[in-house]
C-alpha cells in the first residue's frame, strides 16, 4: 500500500468518525425524566461541545489532506479570533493608549 492509498484510507476513516460525532451531538443532553444534577448537565453539555469541535477539526484536516492529494496549493486561512465583551467595549482603544498600558 503506498502513501496516497494510506492517506485516502485515513480520510475515509475520518469521515466515518465525523458521522459518529454528529450522532453524539444530535442526541438529547439528558434523556431521563428524573431530577438531574447541575454537574451531570454541565458534563453532558461539555461532551456535546467537544464532539462538535472535534468534528470540525477533523473536517478541516480532511480538507487539507484532500487538497494535498489533489495537488492544490494550501490556502492560507486566517484564524478567527473570538473576543470577549471587554474587547468589544468602547473603552479607550487607541493604539497610543494601549502602548502606554503595556509599558506600565
Amino acid at each position: 500500500m503506498n502513501i496516497k492509498e494510506t492517506k485516502k484510507s485515513i480520510i475515509q476513516a475520518g469521515q466515518l468518525a465525523v458521522n459518529e460525532l454528529i450522532k453524539v451531538a444530535k442526541e438529547p443532553i439528558v434523556d431521563t425524566g428524573e431530577d438531574v444534577t447541575a454537574d451531570r448537565l454541565k458534563n453532558a453539555a461539555a461532551t456535546k461541545k467537544l464532539a462538535i469541535f472535534d468534528a470540525f477539526e477533523i473536517l478541516n484536516r480532511i480538507e487539507e489532506e484532500e487538497s494535498l492529494l489533489s495537488g492544490k496549493p494550501k490556502e492560507e486561512k486566517k484564524e478567527r479570533v473570538f473576543k470577549f465583551a471587554e474587547g468589544r467595549s468602547k473603552w479607550p482603544t487607541s493604539k497610543h493608549f494601549q502602548k502606554k498600558l503595556r509599558t506600565l
